[in-house]
């Protein structure tokens, strides 16, 4: 005879079981990607049969990009240090690999304590897990690309915002260190552990050791140095899968553009017309002003956009420039609302036209209206991008009719800048060209920006994902040493259709269109960048504290900093970049040369 169990019995059983399961699940990590990476065919040439079992780990080099699939060349220490001013961010990386599959790796990272039981908090730390992204190579630059004409490869340039990893057999895993050292840290020698551990358990603890020197950076928002790193908000939209401008898209656009502020970021991207550069990118430019021509001839413009999206970059920070792209759009297209037709009418009207006035001065008529009523008249500039002299000429005549307040900024690779001394407040030129001396006096008398720019046909510097890191850091130097404002780079964000699995585009070098990631992702590269930028705001504050020093030890000092800058200067890839990066910094961080 079969025994008939209790249902009540059976219901507390299964309820039992059911809470035990729910337990055992919360206590184990979920380290599920967010997305995975790309894989491609690799010839492995390292030997993972004599690696020991189980997780190894080791400091690496900043200056590196590790191989996924190969055995890390590392000197196997498991010690960090480094050095820093109040207010500065610091990185470092270490580098996990193991033959075996390793489920569950977290990274935990203990307060910073001194000899004086000051602390440096862990919250002003970030570990993140570098992930690889498709490559490819600088070959001819500019141009239309053919995936198969170049060689791939993967990277490690992503920094991905993951509790844990799994990490996979046979693979390395490099890990990024940030510290952000807080302005009021106290001056002296720091100590800290970082703990690696699978399955909750501690695997292998790292030493990182901080010494912090009695210098302030001051805040990003305070940086001289003229970063105009271009945005695309409509990039957002697309890779979040949210509406242009909704309340998703806004919370969206929060992460990666605080990213920017944070990195010192001087100018706001606008547009006053749909496609300024003509739909270059894999999410074209809309317009941020509604243009609308009324039935009886009239025009209204509605700023709505516009307004918000300034507002919104100026409360995370980013507050002294907007630009506005563009008065010479890239193929000199334009696009209104017509009420009449009740169709979007597009017309082709090149500066100097009849057509091209007749858009252009209603617009600007009540744009300088419009920007008084915000109080931004003063900041607003009409934004160029690469146009040539005989345009810029006509855009100029009109501009100087119709609205003489607002100023001009250009990207210029004509050197046509000689032609409008006082309407480019804001010169951007390309790496290898010289401002004459005359010139960047004046500029400098009247307070105008001069900075200067890397683009595709750039090979070095620059910031594709298979450049080297180093040269991310190098912009920040190379600024100082050749006596420029700031740095521009077309794009911040326009990110490729498949980022971050893979960064190549379809006409120009791989990472060109884009320095971070979606998701609020940021990259090997941006760290760098940011590196440098800080690197040339100590070196403008040594050189003014030395320079208004009359001793005669202080102008000595003054003219080895001159020298070590100098070497700096640079068109062409030295060949050994990390070794003068560190020297230059070993210099700029001596206490004894210095007087902190």
């Amino acid at each position: 005879m079969n025994k008939v169990t209790n249902p009540k019995t059976l219901l507390i059983v299964l309820s039992i079981f059911i809470v035990a399961s729910c337990t055992q699940r919360a206590d184990k990590k979920d380290c599920t990607l967010n997305y995975e990476e790309a894989e491609l065919p690799v010839t492995i040439t390292t030997n993972w049969a004599a690696v020991p079992a189980g997780l190894q780990a080791a400091v690496g080099s900043i200056d590196a990009r590790y191989v996924k699939h190969e055995v890390p060349e590392t000197a196997s220490t498991s010690e960090w240090s480094g050095t820093a001013w109040k207010g500065e961010r610091v990185s470092g990386q270490l580098i996990l690999w193991s033959k075996d599959s390793v489920p569950n790796v977290e990274l935990k990272l203990s307060n910073f304590r001194s000899g004086n039981n000051e602390t440096i908090k862990a919250n002003n730390m970030q570990v993140r897990f570098v992930r690889y992204v498709i490559t490819d190579e600088f070959g001819q630059g500019c141009g239309e690309r053919k995936p198969e004409d170049y060689a791939q490869s993967l990277s490690a340039d992503v920094l991905d915002n993951l509790d844990c990893m799994n990490l996979q057999p046979k693979t390395a895993r490099p890990v990024w260190v940030s510290i952000d050292v807080p302005m009021d840290a106290s001056p002296g020698d720091y100590d800290a552990t970082l703990e690696i551990l699978t399955d909750g358990k501690t695997a292998r603890e790292l030493n990182l050791s901080l010494t912090v020197l009695n210098r302030t950076l001051p805040p990003a928002s305070e940086w001289a140095f003229h970063l105009d790193l271009w945005q695309n908000p409509y990039a957002v939209a697309r890779s979040q899968n949210v509406e242009p401008w909704s309340d998703k898209h806004w919370a969206a656009l929060e992460k990666p553009m605080q990213m920017l502020a944070n990195a010192g970021q001087k100018v706001i991207t606008t547009t006053l017309n749909k496609r300024p550069w003509n739909g270059q990118t894999e999410d074209p430019f809309d317009t941020m002003i509604e243009w609308r021509k009324k039935t009886d001839g009239t025009w209204e413009f509605d700023y709505t956009v516009f307004d918000n999206w300034v507002e919104f970059m100026m409360a995370l920070g980013i507050t002294k420039q907007i630009n506005c792209y563009s008065m010479v759009p890239w193929g000199n297209i334009l696009f209104y609302f017509d009420e009449k037709t009740n169709q979007e009418i597009k017309v082709s009207a090149d500066p100097g036209t009849k057509a091209y006035e007749a858009l252009w001065k209603p617009f600007l008529t009540d744009f300088i209206a419009h920007l008084k009523t915000k109080g931004w008249e003063n900041k607003t500039l009409i934004a160029m991008d690469e146009r040539s002299p005989k345009e810029m000429k006509a855009m100029l005549k009109l501009l100087n009719e119709t609205a003489p307040s607002l100023k001009v900024a250009l990207a210029d690779n004509h050197k046509s800048y000689k032609l409008y001394p006082d309407q480019l407040v804001d010169l951007c030129v390309a790496h290898g060209v010289t401002v004459d001396e005359k010139d960047r006096a004046y500029r400098a008398r009247k307070n105008y920006v001069t900075t200067w720019y890397v683009s595709c046909a750039h090979q070095f510097p620059n910031v594709f994902t298979f450049s080297q890191p180093v040269e991310a850091a190098f912009i920040g130097w190379y600024t100082r040493a050749a006596g420029f404002d700031g740095f521009l780079r077309w794009a911040y964000n326009s990110y490729v259709k498949d980022a971050p699995i893979d960064s190549r585009f379809r006409t120009w070098p791989a990472g060109d269109t884009h320095i971070v990631y979606p998701n609020g992702r940021s990259s090997i590269r941006f760290e760098r960048l940011i590196e440098g930028i800080q690197d040339a705001e100590k070196i403008r504050i040594i050189k003014t504290n030395l320079a208004q020093d009359n001793s005669a030890e202080a102008k000595e000092k003054l003219e080895a900093f001159n020298q070590m800058l100098a070497k700096f200067n640079l068109f062409k890839d030295p060949g050994n970049m990390e070794e003068l990066l560190a020297d230059g910094k070993r210099f700029l961080n001596n206490p004894e040369l210095f007087s902190y």
